[in-house]
């Protein structure tokens, strides 16, 4: 498996090309309307104390020469794009972070999707392409981006992605272990990273909360973490606790390549200082067109992403994943509306784009084709959101013990609700 990765690539994408810029102390600005904290920074940033995620005010106090560039998110998603792309003109079939990752924390505290910068794919399904070697395949990956690149090679895609931190601009890093283990990737993760310190995790954003835990509990290196019991791992950490553990052991789910048909859009020219109505009643529209286009092929929408040029210049972004893919454009709209309403300031372009989509459906489906089997599955997963939000006690329900009791509390109790 391949890894490409792109280091700071939005501060690159900020930097527009000037990269003298980045010989400095230079770091993201926080983004409008979200939690006041710093993007990526450059190395004489990091080599001054500053590091991603830090307050402003600590930030600038560790580094007073620290200087901020505005964050353009549409415009790092849209280079990222076009480098997929290119990935995808070698015969590649890339899966990229927003895909591997799901809703994981930004930098900045927020909920959002794996960030652009990061991208894999099988070596074996395109070693034939360019000479059945890997120096071949690095050669075109290095040729399509044109552009410094890192690029690792290991078993798995967690492997992968250490091994690309580990390579240089011009020298990729291949991790292998022993060719007793060739066919079991989880021995050879826990053979490569078994001495690697925990602050290691932090390379997959869902773990990065878990390192200082970690860090504070004595827990020094991966091989330490894996040779705790599952259960005191679950009991003590929760969920990122047992996925750390999994990934160490090499337990990954297949990659889930990008379709690139996926590309459907529209965009809408807005008029001056439009808010309010005039924003929802743009939202309806671009939905509508985004519903109507042929590219469809009646497939519902699962994952969205709301994008807008606004007029004090700058761009502003956000993903919207719907519960459930749907072709419903008044709940589509019910989705996006709130979203809309944390623009940071009067917008004078709106941009919706399709990133992903459900099954596709038939277009002479019966008006009432759902059956007892789908509303059940439905109110299954109602019952597993609610409690994973409220927790065990969430969704409850009502029973008759002794109806004919005159004490009230003896007539009724709640019991766990089983679908």
């Amino acid at each position: 498996m391949i890894c490409v990765h792109l280091s700071r690539f939005a501060l690159v994408v900020a930097a527009d090309g000037r990269r003298e810029l980045l010989t400095e102390p230079v770091a993201l600005a926080p983004e409008p309307g979200r939690t006041p904290v710093i993007g990526e920074v450059s190395p004489a940033a990091e080599a001054a104390g500053v590091r991603r995620g830090l307050p402003l005010g600590e930030a600038l106090a560790r580094c007073p020469r620290l200087r901020l560039l505005p964050p353009d998110p549409v415009a790092v998603q849209t280079r990222w794009d076009e480098l997929v792309l290119r990935l995808e003109g070698i015969g590649a079939a890339v899966e990229t972070a927003q895909d591997a990752d799901g809703t994981t924390r930004s930098a900045n505290g927020d909920a959002v999707q794996g960030e652009p910068g990061t991208a894999w794919f099988l070596a074996s399904n395109v070693r034939r392409l360019h000479g059945g070697s890997l120096d071949g395949i690095v050669a075109a990956v290095r040729g399509a981006l044109g552009m410094p690149v890192r690029i690792g090679a290991a078993p798995t895609r967690f492997l992968s992605r250490v091994a690309a931190g580990r390579a240089r601009v011009r020298r990729p890093v291949v991790l292998e272990g022993a060719p007793s283990t060739a066919a079991r990737p989880g021995a050879v993760a826990l053979g490569i990273l078994a001495g690697e310190p925990v602050s290691v995790l932090a390379l997959h954003p869902e773990l990065e909360r878990l390192v200082p835990s970690l860090e504070r509990l004595g827990i020094a290196t991966l091989g330490e973490l894996v040779a705790l019991p599952p259960g005191t791992v679950g009991e003590r950490f929760g969920g990122r606790g047992l996925r750390a553990q999994a990934l160490l052991r090499g337990e990954e789910a297949p990659l889930r390549p990008r379709d690139p048909a996926t590309r459907l859009e529209a965009d809408l020219l807005l008029p001056e200082a439009a808010s309010g109505q005039q924003l929802g009643h743009a939202l309806g529209l671009l939905i509508d067109r985004v519903l109507a286009h042929p590219a469809r092929r009646h497939r519902p929408l699962r994952s969205l992403l709301l994008q807008a040029t606004l007029v004090e210049r700058g761009t502003w972004q956000e993903r919207v994943v719907l519960r459930e893919a749907m072709s419903d454009a008044a709940r589509i709209r019910l989705a996006l509306g709130r979203r809309l309403e944390e623009l940071p300031s009067p917008a004078e372009r709106l941009t919706l784009r399709v990133d992903g989509f459900g099954a596709p459906v038939p277009a002479d489906r019966p008006l009432l084709e759902e059956d007892g089997v789908i509303r059940q599955a439905r109110l299954h997963e109602a019952v597993r959101q609610v409690r994973e939000v409220a927790g065990p006690e969430g969704a409850l329900r009502v029973v008759a013990v002794d109806p004919e009791s005159r004490v009230a509390e003896r007539r009724m109790a709640l019991t766990p609700f089983q679908a």
